[in-house]
């Protein structure tokens, strides 16, 4: 079976397309994909700019048609598209009279199941009407809740003979995953478009397709709730904010030292100013890999300071908060053991027992529950929900890809931020 590799060029501005797909037709990509926001930002001219420059390319036009399917595959066909996409959701009768349309003006019809609940029912009624091919999509936003494609590709795959494409997340790991699972057309996004070299990208993911192999990559993989602390590591406190709309996080906290990450589950404290045993005793409570976090009402003395660093270092904690003060400073930055405090100051409290372990705090207004990701760097301190967690450190990682391919583009151009990501034309008017 020949597998078919199309990127889907979904951004929102041309210029930057255009690079992808010259990139990735290089690398050996079959077909181009004018992504939705792309038509949606750009309209038909996307369409035809592609097909001035890939006149021998086959152009997939992802309409996402929902209604007047005669009108849309009439516009993307006279663009020059040679398969424009039509939604599974639609009506019966939308579906049908875009392939119909399709007839008269010579343009394939690709039907996509990003969300159908019945398309397994349907699919055998799809392929009767004369579409050419099936999507199995799996939605971004699903995918940052750890959704794949897999199951229901299989599923489809073995109850139609036309060709069943798959998106959704694939990249040079999971592509092999896909084939196996019956695809014969391999739709490919960010491991393409947001990898620093397009080209190498679709060349790792075209060599996994033709070799049977998984190639490993660092990025371009969602996780589940089990597998965030190891994202985290390669994540900013910024690329966290980014991805979960501007997000803030604790303020008025500052790192004891630079050049520091601070990464883990954490153990809450609430406690006097200057008693110390509720923060000694939450060491002996915190498992491998925790962070403390203590409130201290925001006021001296010292809650922490070198034997309690010694302490949560036997103990492998990552590091510890501190809405109050620490003292000790020189020893802990030797130590480099991770701590974030609102002060510094030689004078240390009392251990009197005030105060509560593992209960929900508020700092700076954020608050904060017991087993809540803490994420801290020399930007500042982040608080990731629990329950929330993947999703948030999905799009995160999805922020930080974007950023790579963005920084690629403007050191390679001899560009600027503003004109890479054309500010001026996207200016709220």
């Amino acid at each position: 079976m020949t597998v078919i590799l199309q990127v889907a060029l979904d951004f929102v501005d041309l210029h930057r397309a255009v690079r992808v797909a010259k990139e990735s037709v290089e690398g050996g990509v079959d077909w181009l994909e004018i992504g939705t926001p792309l038509i949606k930002s750009e309209g038909m001219n996307a369409i035809r700019h592609m097909r001035s420059l890939f006149p021998h390319t086959t152009l997939v036009a992802d309409m996402k048609t929902m209604d007047a399917g005669r009108a849309e595959m009439e516009m993307a066909a006279k663009a020059g598209a040679d398969i424009a996409v039509v939604m599974a959701d639609a009506q019966d009768s939308t579906i049908r009279e875009c392939i119909e349309a399709g007839k008269n003006y010579g343009i394939k019809i690709c039907v996509d199941c990003i969300h159908d609940a019945e398309i397994e029912e349907r699919a055998a009624d799809i392929e009767k009407w004369g579409a050419a091919c099936l999507s199995v999509h799996t939605a971004i936003d699903d995918q940052m809740r750890g959704k794949t494609p897999f199951a229901v590709l299989q599923r489809i795959s073995g109850r139609v003979k036309i060709p069943v494409a798959v998106a959704g997340g694939i990249n040079s790991e999971n592509v092999v995953d896909a084939v196996h699972a019956g695809a014969s057309i391999i739709i490919v996004g960010g491991s393409i478009t947001k990898a620093r070299n397009a080209k190498a990208a679709a060349e790792s993911i075209k060599s996994a397709i033709l070799e049977n192999r998984k190639i490993p990559t660092t990025l371009f993989k969602r996780v589940a709730r089990e597998e965030v602390r190891e994202a985290l590591v390669k994540l900013s406190t910024a690329n966290i904010s980014d991805g979960s709309h501007r997000a803030q996080g604790i303020t008025e906290l500052y790192p004891l030292y630079p050049d520091i990450k601070i990464a883990g589950n954490a153990v809450t404290v609430r406690t006097y100013p200057g008693d110390w045993a509720k923060p000694v005793e939450a060491i002996d409570l915190a498992k491998e890999g925790d962070v403390i976090v203590i409130d201290a009402g925001g006021a001296g003395p010292a809650v922490w300071g070198e034997l309690a660093t010694h302490s949560a270092l036997q103990k492998k904690i990552s590091g510890v908060v501190v809405w109050g003060a620490v003292r000790d400073s020189a020893e802990i930055r030797k130590l480099k053991f991770p701590v974030f405090t609102r002060m510094v100051m030689p004078s240390a409290g009392e251990p009197k027992g005030f105060g509560e372990i593992n209960i929900p705090l508020s700092l700076s207004g954020i608050r904060i529950n017991p087993g809540d990701w803490i994420l801290g760097d020399d930007d500042g301190l982040m608080v990731i929900p629990l329950s929330e967690a993947d999703v948030w450190v999905n799009h995160g990682m999805d922020c930080l890809e974007r950023e790579n391919r963005i920084r690629e583009e403007i050191v390679s151009e001899k560009s600027s931020l503003g004109k890479v990501m054309d500010v001026l034309k996207w200016e709220r008017r």
